[in-house]
């Protein structure tokens, strides 16, 4: 025997190697839980986010789209002076001010009447889904404490079938609804996925889109040239199909 005595570590126990190597970054990055993992992505999406609105308005700015769409006279004009990047101006200034308070239906119905309707089609289109997906993004990844109180109760009524049935109701209410921006948050504070809200917007809005890109510019010279009493019985109808859908509205939310 030794004058030593062996020093045996405790059973199962294990140390570092001394002569292992430190461990890497990559697997030090692969180490992180996933609740971490998760944090940063939303973290990056965020950034993602506000650097995109950043640079949309950056581009809004020098292209002149405010002072085009400030002054409606000379939107068609200016647009179509600006030959390729009208088109541009047209799909920024879409993305940008629709999710935010500006009716889609005014860069919809306007679209017709400054290019061909296959044009207009594709740029409404364009617009309208780009203006979806930062109103949807927004209320998903920023605020989403903060404009979850501003959906309307109507609109909650559908969170069952959302869950149960989400492309098909995705499709339903972007046909019905269109791209009102209460319902960009709807969709942006529930539990259905990005990609079913994106393509289920995207076939909801074809027949709608189609019809006004088609349909926009022949309405428009039909009633200009209609005679006065023809303008005045379109405009009644419409007030009053307006007020129809408001008070049904009111009666089903009271009932509920």
């Amino acid at each position: 025997m030794s004058g030593e005595a062996d020093i045996e570590s405790p059973e199962g126990a294990t140390g570092p190697d001394p002569g292992a190597a430190p461990p890497s970054a990559e697997a030090a990055a692969s180490d992180l839980s996933p609740p971490a993992e998760a944090a940063r992505s939303l973290r990056n999406v965020r950034i993602g986010l506000v650097l995109f609105v950043v640079v949309a308005l950056a581009i809004c700015y020098k292209l002149g789209v405010f002072q085009i769409f400030a002054e409606p006279a000379r939107v068609k004009a200016a647009l179509v002076e600006l030959g390729p990047w009208g088109y541009v101006a047209f799909i920024v200034a879409y993305t940008c001010l629709q999710p935010f308070g500006v009716p889609g239906t005014v860069f919809v119905w306007a679209a017709p009447l400054i290019w061909p309707w296959p044009v207009a089609f594709c740029l409404s289109m364009v617009g309208t889904m780009a203006a979806s997906v930062v109103g949807f993004s927004f209320a998903r990844f920023i605020a989403r404490d903060w404009v979850k109180g501003w959906v309307p109760a109507r609109f909650h009524a559908y969170d069952e079938a959302l869950a149960k049935r989400g492309f098909a109701t995705v499709v339903t209410l972007r046909f019905i609804f269109w791209m009102p921006q209460v319902l960009h948050i709807f969709f942006g504070v529930s539990r259905v996925p990005f990609w079913t809200h994106f393509w289920g917007s995207l076939i909801g809005y074809i027949v709608p889109l189609l019809a006004t890109a088609y349909f926009g510019e022949k309405l428009f010279d039909y009633l200009k040239d209609a005679p006065p009493s023809t303008r005045i019985a379109v405009g009644a109808a419409f007030f009053v199909t307006i007020v129809t859908v408001f008070v049904v509205r009111r009666i089903r939310s009271k009932k509920r």
